[in-house]
């Protein structure tokens, strides 16, 4: 398994240009005990599910546990803070998420960690749609349908949310705003608490990742009125995108990867890279991929801090224009 693995990282090392001597030299002895994975949200959604399978699979590859620590609250911000001042030795590394560098730097006046300055990222995992669903106890079938009830009843209907400036509050501040709607929103600590909410008919509606909401809605306890994503979900090919319904702005589900903290050595950075991207390629983690309607997003670390940017300047524009600021 050694061999093969450290093949595969040199092959790797030459595709994406790195330094093969450095990772040679660095990174063949780590690591020696185990690797904390934190997942800045509770147990049971979709960045802790994604962690975990994960971090099973690098298990296997590394000769070492990796251990999922779930640190959950503020949007992420206590979770990733743990991340950005751990021990730069790629013994704590951490998911970010949309969330924590994308939908909390927007919103937040003051965060304890900086987005960009504080991490290093890794290699991005995977992109999943979010939907929006609502209570089945609403008299609405179709997102149509319940834009004329909100019209019809300003700031009545509620929306669930996992935390103020949370991404599934952001998400549906840019929808409000497009749709000339107005919903009162209900914060929660946690997806978890908003979609116990959800299901009892506590709140009329919420957007979650699909991986967290797909049971649900398949049981139908929610009923599922649009996906955020490119494309239309093969797990829900009824369900029409924002961008179907009109909505062309919202065109992107939530995105999850790895980072760890900044001034962890290059060759370790590459040997998780590289170790993350062959436990991607396990059957196993393919098809439960693919189980969540997820879409693979490996990358080089230069890749994944571009598209950190990329996400923080979009939400900068959408919590301008929605003027959330928390």
């Amino acid at each position: 398994m050694n061999k093969r693995r450290d093949l595969l990282l040199a092959v790797t090392a030459v595709a994406f240009g790195l330094p093969l001597s450095a990772v040679d030299a660095h990174a063949a002895s780590f690591p020696d005990k185990p690797v904390k994975l934190i997942v800045p949200f509770p147990p049971g959604g979709s960045t802790d599910l994604i962690a975990r399978l994960l971090a099973e699979k690098m298990s296997a590859i590394l000769g070492q546990q990796v251990v999922v620590d779930n640190r959950a609250g503020a949007g992420g911000a206590i979770g990733i803070s743990a991340v950005a001042r751990a021990e730069p030795d790629g013994y704590t590394i951490g998911m970010a998420t949309v969330s924590t560098h994308g939908a909390n730097p927007a919103v937040y006046t003051k965060l304890p960690y900086d987005p960009v300055k504080d991490f290093q990222p890794i290699t991005n995992v995977m992109s999943v749609p979010s939907v929006f669903v609502v209570s089945p106890k609403l008299p609405v079938k179709t997102m149509q349908e319940f834009i004329a009830l909100a019209k019809s009843q300003p700031g009545k209907l509620t929306f669930a949310s996992p935390g103020n400036g949370s991404l599934g509050h952001v998400n549906v501040e840019q929808f409000m705003d497009l749709a000339g709607i107005k919903l009162t929103h209900v914060p929660y600590k946690g997806a978890g608490q908003a979609a116990t909410d959800a299901l009892a008919g506590t709140v009329d509606a919420m957007t979650d990742n699909l991986p967290s909401s797909l049971p649900h809605i398949k049981a139908g306890r929610l009923r599922a009125l649009a996906v955020l994503s490119p494309q239309r979900s093969p797990l829900l090919p009824d369900v029409p995108t924002y961008r179907e319904l009109g909505f062309e702005a919202m065109s992107e589900g939530g995105w999850f990867g790895l980072v760890a903290p900044a001034g962890t050595p290059a060759p370790v950075i590459e040997k998780l890279m590289v170790t993350a991207h062959q436990a991607m390629q396990d059957p196993a983690f393919k098809q439960r991929t693919i189980d969540i309607s997820g879409v693979p997003m490996a990358n080089t670390p230069a890749q994944f801090a571009q598209q950190i940017r990329e996400t923080m300047d979009k939400y900068a524009r959408i919590a301008k224009v929605a003027n959330i600021k928390l």
